[in-house]
């Protein structure tokens, strides 16, 4: 064949194609759509999916059921949805725990974030916050280091459970500051909180939205954020990065995939209602985000992401020795 021929037929076959998948992205969704939550209703990953996924389903004039299948630190629900038909009929709310760390908690997982999944737009973000006891003499974080150092206060840290970011947050402030205390995983953040208001531990990384109502009645002292700038909802909170170090960032997130091999037009499609979604008054107030946080929150930017996540806290589970079959 020429090479005349051969790019006659190409570009026949190139402007059939745009048609095809204007017309499948048009066509999408015909029937009602699944949505995996690897974790249980109510919790932080549930809550940010649930009101998304009915304001979704208003735009794509299709129900989406929101499908809970907890347990095993989410990879349960992550595993089902990574051999589901990646035809844009089942999709997954992941979040930091499953999607960013589990890769380096578990030996052996089921399923492949980056090989397995295909990215489609980020939700909300979990802003974390250090907190201490109002007891302890320290009131930044260059007198919570001096603390930790001193050797008069051996320093308990209370964390939501082994690997979840809130106890990496204390692994990546070991590592910065070679400062050196106790981690005591409890079943969730409010117990862990209230380990730490009772005098039981001494501070911990907490949720802004766990943290909040504590921090105002003045049952925990606020020291700092966990964020690479100051949080919007607390202007006058210097971050971790302003006290002298310099990258320190962990924030969780809440964010939608699909099985790889769903038809890009159907990504795009996904992606564009999505960030459709949280631009509404009713959703940010909900999730309490910043929608120009995630950049243009293409499928790109959240790929990107997730890599980077990945590789991140890999390093921390490995200082850390954490460690879950």
């Amino acid at each position: 064949m020429s090479l005349v021929k051969y790019s006659l037929i190409a570009a026949l076959l190139t402007s059939l194609a745009v048609p095809a998948a204007s017309a499948l992205a048009q066509s999408y969704p015909s029937r009602p759509i699944r949505a995996i939550v690897p974790y249980a209703p109510g919790g932080g990953t549930d809550v940010a999916a649930r009101p998304v996924a009915i304001r979704l389903s208003e735009r794509l004039g299709q129900q989406i059921v929101v499908d809970n299948r907890a347990g095993a630190n989410g990879n349960i629900g992550t595993e089902i949805a990574a051999r589901a038909q990646p035809d844009g009929y089942t999709l997954l709310f992941g979040s930091t725990g499953p999607q960013a760390i589990n890769p380096s908690l578990y030996a052996n997982l089921p399923f492949d974030m980056v090989k397995d999944f295909a990215p489609v737009a980020m939700i909300s973000q979990a802003i974390y916050l250090l907190v201490v006891n109002p007891g302890l003499p320290a009131a930044t974080v260059s007198e919570f280091i001096q603390v930790a150092k001193s050797g008069n206060h051996k320093l308990v840290q209370a964390s939501s459970g082994i690997g979840s970011p809130a106890h990496l947050a204390g692994e990546m402030l070991k590592i910065m500051t070679q400062a050196d205390f106790v981690h005591v995983p409890y079943k969730g953040g409010g117990p862990a909180a209230a380990a730490v208001i009772a005098g039981e531990a001494n501070f911990m990384f907490i949720e802004i939205t766990v943290g909040t109502p504590f921090i105002n009645a003045g049952r925990l002292k606020l020291i700092a954020a966990a964020t690479p700038k100051r949080v919007s909802k607390l202007p006058n909170i210097p971050t971790m990065a302003e006290a002298g170090l310099k990258g320190f960032d962990v924030t969780g997130w809440t964010a939608l995939f699909t099985p790889v091999g769903t038809p890009r037009p159907i990504i795009d499609r996904l992606n564009s209602e999505v960030r459709s979604v949280l631009k509404l008054a009713d959703i940010k107030e909900r999730l309490a985000i910043d929608g120009s946080e995630f950049g243009d929150n293409a499928p790109e930017y959240l790929g990107t992401l997730l890599k980077e996540e990945i590789a991140k806290y890999a390093k921390l589970v490995k200082v850390s020795g954490a460690r879950v079959e």
